[in-house]
């Protein structure tokens, strides 16, 4: 592999100086393994290293000019205001180079700069990350994805087997670093998943979940442009690598945060994203995912360590790289799953506990939550956020919602995952069904009944805004004029004072480990 500055030294010296860009701050330059971006001003520029890797060929000008354009093109799917232009760097009959005349002797592409602290795994540092951004950005990847070309009807497993052959062949050279047995685990381990997956991943092709993906979204390639959650950087020099299935996608976003120490974030985001894209059965294959990931990052970073210079730099390299192995095994491990159900009238903070607590509970990342309220709105094919008119709530629309909320869970539970179902359970009928359903199952169960104050109620759910559940003061009267039975073995929870508070008064019931 040839490096970069042999053969692109003098253009990387004309990019560097800020006369060149007509500023007169320093230029900022920021390398990878196989570029180097220039911020120079209100603008970045992206020169592509002169190097030939076993999944990337840069080697020729002519290549990176062809590799730019289309990275130009994909990403203007995402982030059409970041984007400009392919631009060359030429040389003059000077033997000087220029950006505006003369033979072109490399290529770069020209972006909008942004503020670094705009990047989601800074603004993830900061504790910037809210409950409604991180809903925006799973809207925003939904989208992306349902507008996104499909791909290859068949051979979804073949795809997945690929890849993690591909990571197998990485690892090969740096068995000093991970274990050569413990690579031959996980190899051996992850090819037993996809094998049982098969059916799965093939039924999931067949039906349009392969696409041309973003391929590479993870934090550090998402941004917060004019105020909203910008995608860019996708993967751009194999469309073969970035058509695939969408939860391999998102599952790259979803380890990074779950890695990062963001877990409760993570489980808002796949969350958010189920509900916008109904992925119930696809959820089986999400371990798998998660590792396959896990084990890029591991190689990438091991990989970086090698190239090292500073013995400091190796060291954080190799540990990060051991982090993200560990990661890459521990994702593929059993655990059983269970069904826990949170009932109660509208204000008692059914929503809020759900979210605090489903990333505890099982594997990554967390159970599925499924809120009564989110798919109602389905249902009648609105956003979640979008209110509903009264008879959207009649006898038979409550029906309705009660047993599609029951088949997702049922589906959910087959797959593995532990879900959390968050609706009012008012009567005793609905928390015997939910009862029967993990019996069915065959997993754990607990019903947890939320309590609070008729006026806690009351003006919890005045104060509500921009949310999925349309009930207000007058439904709560009714409510609490309502005979709700006998809770028959629910844990009745008081739900007054903080949403903290609550998830502690859980800590009896044992549903997850007291260190998570």
């Amino acid at each position: 592999m040839a490096k970069a500055d042999e053969d692109q030294g003098e253009v990387i010296a004309f990019l560097s100086r800020p006369g060149s860009h007509g500023v007169n701050a320093p230029v900022e330059r920021i390398d990878t393994h196989a570029a180097s971006i220039f911020l120079a001003g209100d603008t970045a520029l992206k020169l592509k290293r002169a190097v030939r890797l076993p999944y990337l060929d840069f080697s020729t000008a002519e290549k990176r000019r062809s590799v730019l354009e289309r990275e130009l093109d994909l990403n203007r799917r995402t982030a059409p205001a970041l984007y400009r232009q392919v631009q060359a760097v030429r040389r003059d009959m000077g033997g000087k180079l220029n950006f505006e005349s003369g033979r072109p002797v490399d290529w770069v592409l020209v972006m909008r700069r942004f503020p670094s602290d705009s990047l989601f795994g800074t603004l993830a540092e900061h504790g910037e990350l809210s409950a409604t951004l991180l809903r925006e950005l799973a809207d925003a990847i939904a989208a992306f994805h349902e507008a996104a070309a499909i791909g290859p009807r068949g051979g979804g497993a073949q795809r997945v087997l690929d890849v993690i052959e591909g990571n197998r062949e990485s690892m090969a050279s740096l068995a000093d670093i991970f274990g050569p047995d413990r690579v031959g685990e996980l190899h051996a381990r992850s090819i037993a998943w996809a094998q049982e997956l098969s059916p799965l991943l093939d039924r999931r092709a067949e039906n349009g979940c392969v696409r041309h993906c973003h391929g590479d979204l993870h934090l550090d390639n998402i941004c917060l442009w004019e105020g909203r959650p910008t995608m860019f950087d996708c993967l751009e020099f194999d469309d073969e690598l970035a058509r695939t299935d969408v939860l391999y996608d998102i599952a790259f976003l979803l380890m990074d945060l779950w890695e990062r120490g963001y877990r409760q974030e993570a489980s808002l985001v796949f969350n958010r994203y189920c509900d916008m894209t109904s992925q119930a059965e696809g959820v089986a294959a999400l371990p798998l995912f998660l590792s396959m990931r896990a084990a890029i990052r591991a190689h990438v970073a091991a990989a970086a360590a090698k190239r090292a210079d500073d013995p400091g730099e190796a060291a954080r390299k190799e540990a990060q790289a051991r982090g993200y192995f560990d990661a890459a095994l521990d994702f593929l491990e059993h655990r059983e799953p269970m069904l826990v159900a949170i009932g109660g009238r509208s204000g008692t903070g059914k929503s809020t506990l759900a979210g605090k607590v489903a990333h505890r509970l099982g594997r990554a990342p967390g159970a599925r939550w499924l809120r009564s309220d989110v798919l109602r709105k389905r249902m009648a094919q609105v956003r979640p956020e979008e209110r509903l008119p009264p008879d959207a709530y009649s006898p038979e629309s409550h029906r309705a919602v009660y047993e599609r909320t029951m088949r997702e869970a049922e589906t959910a539970l087959a797959a593995g995952q532990c879900v959390v179902i968050d609706a009012a359970f008012l009567a005793p009928h609905e928390r015997s069904a939910v009862r029967d359903l993990a019996r069915k199952a065959g997993c754990a169960f607990s019903g947890i009944w939320l309590d609070a104050p008729g006026n806690v109620l009351r003006d919890r759910v005045s104060a509500r805004r921009d949310d999925a559940s349309d009930a207000d003061s007058r439904i709560v009267d009714r409510q609490l004029a309502r005979d709700t039975g006998d809770l028959d073995g629910w844990s009745r929870i008081d739900a007054g004072g903080a949403p903290e508070d609550v998830v502690e008064r859980l800590a009896p019931l044992g549903l997850w480990p007291r260190t998570r």
